[in-house]
């Protein structure tokens, strides 16, 4: 029960960062190293579990896909979602107090990088390269602009593979990508109305997406864990330039809910009690992440 209570508790900070505005739950995976676990048992629904389903063999079935595993951190994610919708609306504090909560993500994405390169060791040319690489992308993906798109099952099929592969990137929201192929507020209206013409291309981007895009990551991770990581840091490198806090941001309202759609850094003109505590709550996520990491040396954690 107390390992389930754990990979719960990080299920509920993966959905809390799917609640704020280009914060990806799999950056929030990455931080609290259940990354690699996660990936492994979504590429485990495969044509095994479906021969293991039809012999009727349940345990057999939940032990391939790590249920065990899944289970709770999906109790996890749901509740923070519910939690931070329902009962305190992180989404209208991120328009109130911007600066508090990016601080704080900012914290916590810097210090991931900080472990994850001192995990890594000594970089060579190779590995500099591979960081700039994922710099390049990460930045690219966080500064595109809406672009006019079609309305084709095709094309919302992609938009599904598209925006649930970078929902489990680190450093990539997928519901900024949605924005960004103009088909956020289309596949929610969809939802609205059930239009199942919209919705079953859109869900099945997203499945094959998933399963595609699992394997490629668990593949690369067996065979080039330290390059993978390496771009890995690079792009949640690239994201924290949508991330700091001190933002001049560009919203659209979709459905009467606003999101990020551009923003640039800029250094507070004012040094007030407001920029001061958000560079407090950037400096607590920062030290909460190193912590974590420390304590996790000294006895590993489930997960």
């Amino acid at each position: 029960m107390k390992d389930h209570l754990v990979i719960a508790a990080k299920g509920f900070c993966m959905g809390a960062a799917d609640v704020v505005p280009g914060v990806s739950g799999g950056t929030m995976a990455f931080i609290l190293g259940i990354y690699q676990r996660l990936v492994e048992a979504i590429r485990a629904f495969d044509v095994q579990l479906l021969r293991l389903v039809l012999h009727f063999r349940p345990v057999d079935a939940a032990r391939h896909v790590d249920l065990v595993f899944l289970l709770p951190l999906l109790v996890g994610i749901f509740s923070a979602i519910l939690f931070f919708t329902r009962v305190v609306p992180l989404p209208t504090l991120i328009h109130t107090h911007a600066e508090l909560i990016y601080g704080l993500f900012f914290g916590l994405i810097l210090a991931s990088v900080v472990v994850l390169m001192a995990e890594i060791g000594q970089v060579g040319w190779r590995g500099a390269t591979a960081i700039l690489a994922g710099v390049a992308a990460g930045f690219t993906l966080v500064n595109l602009v809406p672009v006019e798109t079609p309305e084709t099952s095709w094309f919302v099929f992609v938009s599904g593979s598209i925006a649930i592969t970078a929902m489990i990137l680190p450093g990539i929201s997928g519901s900024f990508m949605l924005l960004i192929m103009r088909k956020y507020a289309y596949v929610l209206d969809a939802v609205g109305r059930l239009d199942f013409t919209v919705i079953l291309p859109f869900a099945l981007g997203a499945v094959v997406g998933l399963l595609v895009f699992s394997r490629v990551l668990t593949w690369l991770l067996h065979h080039y864990y330290r390059l993978t990581l390496l771009v890995i840091s690079g792009i949640l490198i690239g994201s924290l330039w949508i991330i700091w806090p001190f933002q001049e941001r560009i919203y659209e309202t979709v459905r009467g809910k606003t999101r990020v759609v551009g923003s640039s850094p800029i250094w507070p003109a004012d040094w007030n009690e407001n920029v001061w505590l958000s560079l407090s709550l950037l400096l607590a996520g920062f030290a909460a992440v190193m912590a974590l990491h420390w304590l996790s040396r000294r006895r590993p954690t489930p997960g």
